[in-house]
């Protein structure tokens, strides 16, 4: 059966955004953009994670607004005295959902689940390895698959034993993580005996709160309830009403044809503090936005380049202008509200003329460049474009001649991770709340000395690189927080890019909405909510 059929269904999805307010127990919310796909570990994006989350579980996942993490199809697990070996038991009785492509499950969730789910992303002669273009970028960014030594069957089918080469203190953190979520190994076969594996990524089966029913893209997702290991939910219904524009975003949220919404803009803020049937909520992000340069195409492959183009960018009007006061100016690439923060970074200043005096010094004159701007706002930079413009304003004033570059979003993220950039905007909102997440993800390089897919800048640093494993490798958080501040004053001296802000995350809802929390990791859950409407 092609995919095409299945998303018809979709349209009568498209009734639910009307119909959704009238009905006590459907929930609409307006996302910001659509997936790429619904399984994470071949994504890297907040948009498609949040459209996969209502569908899988991991083996730990953290408590519902915080960084804590609690037991999930792990009821327990055990770590042995030197680190290397993690012994997990699986909950029992956790059901699978069926599948709208007809596959029913026959049995519940066991050990091999579990292996199926980590030897796809690890293993390339595993059958799905290619399947969906067989990048694993989080996977790999987290050096997983140096860490592995295996992913095993304990004793009986309900222990999973996953055996490190070294220790690795936020694994367990890591594993909360959405790349980590556990599959169904039968709904594979299934879909391989019928020649479909593709649908595998495309119509998601997984052990969560909801179960997938239908995709239109561009349009809309919707999910139904499903009375499952954590409970049945106090919605029936969860749609998701795929919004890009944020102006008509607030517009469903006052019509009450959505009740929660995505990175609102910080213009229509006062208004909705001001109207009595929204409750706006905030907390200070766990994010990062920035501008990357691109160290392997000259000339920013040179720090004093890129430290001119940091001095030639006024980011005090940036955060006035993009961020309208939701947002502070970044001067580290971690947030501060997260630990080993380096309080002592001294913050590049804006002084065009300067930057101007090291441009020439650099033989740096009549500098052609590109500008990549994110078509979708996201928590992080609620307006690339307008950022973008502003930027290329600033260069223009230092002689640099910058040209704005946009693509829809699935692709632009996989053309920025492919290094096809000169410079461009991209930001991370933190997973685990680690540094480890931030640093060697998003800065660090393999074994290889080649980038993380998540390394924008394409900057490798050896220092840097041995500082971030050595952090990763010791449980003593002084220690850990001591080598941190060595990599964020590597970080400051080499410039791989300009940080921008740390924004404010807000998340607007209707009050009828209940039991809703902000998480600081960026996510969308619904498990707990419900609507008195």
């Amino acid at each position: 059966m092609k995919i095409r059929t299945l998303l018809g269904a979709a349209l009568l999805a498209s009734s639910m955004l009307v119909a959704g307010a009238a009905s006590a127990k459907s929930l609409v919310y307006c996302s910001e953009g659509s997936p790429e796909n619904f399984t994470p570990s071949v994504n890297t994006t907040g948009t498609s994670f949040d459209a996969a989350r209502p569908v899988y579980n991991r083996l730990v996942q953290f408590t519902p607004g915080t960084t804590q993490v609690e037991p999930g199809l792990a009821e327990s697990w055990t770590v042995s005295e030197d680190g290397k070996t993690i012994t997990f038991k699986l909950r029992p009785g956790v059901k699978f959902h069926s599948g709208v492509n007809g596959f029913t499950p026959t049995r519940d969730l066991n050990a091999e689940d579990v292996i199926w789910s980590f030897e796809r992303q690890w293993k390339a002669d595993h059958p799905y390895a290619k399947v969906s273009g067989g990048s694993y970028d989080y996977f790999n960014d987290m050096g997983m698959p140096d860490l592995l030594e295996s992913v095993t069957k304990g004793d009986d089918d309900m222990t999973v034993v996953i055996k490190l080469t070294k220790p690795n203190a936020p694994i367990i953190a890591n594993l909360a993580m959405d790349f980590a979520a556990i599959h169904s190994a039968e709904y594979a076969k299934y879909l391989m005996d019928k020649g479909t594996p593709e649908q595998f990524d495309q119509i998601p089966v997984g052990t969560g709160s909801f179960q997938f029913v239908a995709y239109q893209k561009d349009a809309v997702i919707r999910f139904k309830a499903f009375d499952g290991w954590a409970g049945k939910p106090k919605i029936d219904d969860l749609v998701y009403a795929i919004t890009p524009d944020a102006t008509a975003r607030y517009a469903k949220l006052k019509a009450n044809e959505c009740q929660v919404m995505i990175a609102p803009n910080p213009a229509d803020l006062p208004d909705m503090k001001q109207n009595a049937d929204i409750n706006v909520m905030e907390q200070a992000g766990l994010n990062i936005g920035y501008y990357a340069l691109n160290a392997q195409k000259p000339p920013f492959d040179k720090p004093e380049v890129r430290k001119a183009i940091a001095m030639a960018i006024d980011r005090d009007a940036i955060i006035k202008e993009v961020y309208q006061g939701a947002g502070q100016k970044a001067k580290n690439p971690i947030p501060p509200t997260m630990w080993s923060y380096d309080e002592s970074t001294v913050d590049i200043p804006y002084d065009p003329a300067k930057a101007k005096e090291m441009l020439k010094a650099a033989g740096v004159e009549g500098l052609k460049t590109d500008i990549w701007w994110m078509p979708v706002q996201r928590p992080y930079n609620p307006n690339a474009k307008r950022m973008a413009e502003m930027i290329q304003a600033d260069l223009a004033k230092v002689g640099i001649e910058a040209t704005l570059v946009s693509y829809e979003w699935g692709e632009y993220r996989k053309r920025m991770q492919a290094g096809e950039h000169q410079t461009g905007m991209l930001g991370w909102t933190g997973d685990n709340g680690d540094p480890d997440n931030f640093l060697a993800v998003l800065l660090g390089c393999n074994a290889e000395g080649k980038p993380n897919g998540n390394n924008i800048p394409k900057w490798c640093n050896a220092e840097f690189q041995e500082v971030v494993n050595k952090a990763a490798e010791i449980s003593d958080q002084a220690e850990r927080a001591k080598l941190y501040k060595r990599a964020q004053e590597i970080v400051a001296a080499e410039v791989p890019w300009v940080n921008i802000a740390h924004s404010t995350v807000f998340e607007p809802l209707r009050k009828s909405v209940t039991g809703y929390k902000v998480s600081p990791l960026g996510a969308h859950e619904f498990q707990n909510v419900d609507i008195t409407e």
